[in-house]
Formats: C-alpha cells, sequence, structure tokens
C-alpha cells in the first residue's frame, strides 16, 4: 500500500487560535517524521473543505457544534473529535499529535 499524505484540518471560531495550534502541530509531526498536512479554518469554511481531509479536529468551544459536524463527517467515514480542552488552550502540538495518530490508527 502506499503511504499518502495525511489532511489534517482543525477548526475553530474564526482560525485564528486553532491556527497557531496547527502550527505547534506541524512543528512536532515534522521531528516526529510524520507526512501530514496540517491546516486550520473557521468551521464557516469546514464545507469548503469537507471532501479533502482525512481527519477533522474541533475546537473545544464548539461542543455545541459537535451533533451538526458530524452530520457532515459522518457519511464520508472523517474521523472527527474535540480537541481537548487543556490541550487546546496550552497550545499543546504534541498532544494533539498523539490524538489524530490514535484517530488515524497509525500507533
Amino acid at each position: 500500500m502506499i503511504e499518502m499524505t495525511k489532511r489534517i484540518l482543525l477548526v475553530c471560531g474564526g482560525g485564528a487560535s486553532s491556527g497557531f495550534l496547527a502550527a505547534n502541530i506541524r512543528k512536532y509531526a515534522k521531528k516526529q517524521g510524520a507526512d501530514m498536512q496540517i491546516e486550520a479554518r473557521s468551521e464557516s469554511e469546514l464545507s469548503n473543505y469537507i471532501n479533502d481531509i482525512d481527519v477533522l479536529l474541533v475546537g473545544p468551544h464548539l461542543a455545541y457544534m459537535e451533533d451538526e459536524i458530524k452530520s457532515m463527517t459522518d457519511p464520508k467515514d472523517i474521523p472527527m473529535a474535540l480537541i481537548d480542552e487543556d490541550d487546546y488552550g496550552m497550545m499543546n502540538g504534541a498532544a494533539v499529535y498523539d490524538q489524530i495518530v490514535t484517530m488515524l490508527g497509525d500507533d
């Protein structure tokens, strides 16, 4: 099987805070030698990217939208999860990277 770049999308309210977290995840993923494209966008842009991602992570402050977002990801078999509130607040790229790996099933 040919390994493909994994496309990860983080969404938050405006895309700014998830952008900082995405940068931290990219740095950590690079150190791990992982082939990941990690982007951050506003939740309002999700529908523009949903067909081009392998994993979706959602800011914890958008928990109220979880069912709506799952209605977009489930039919496409895209793993989706909320980012841990502490990891999000601390911009813990390593912990969120580990969450991504678990979601992908690549241990």
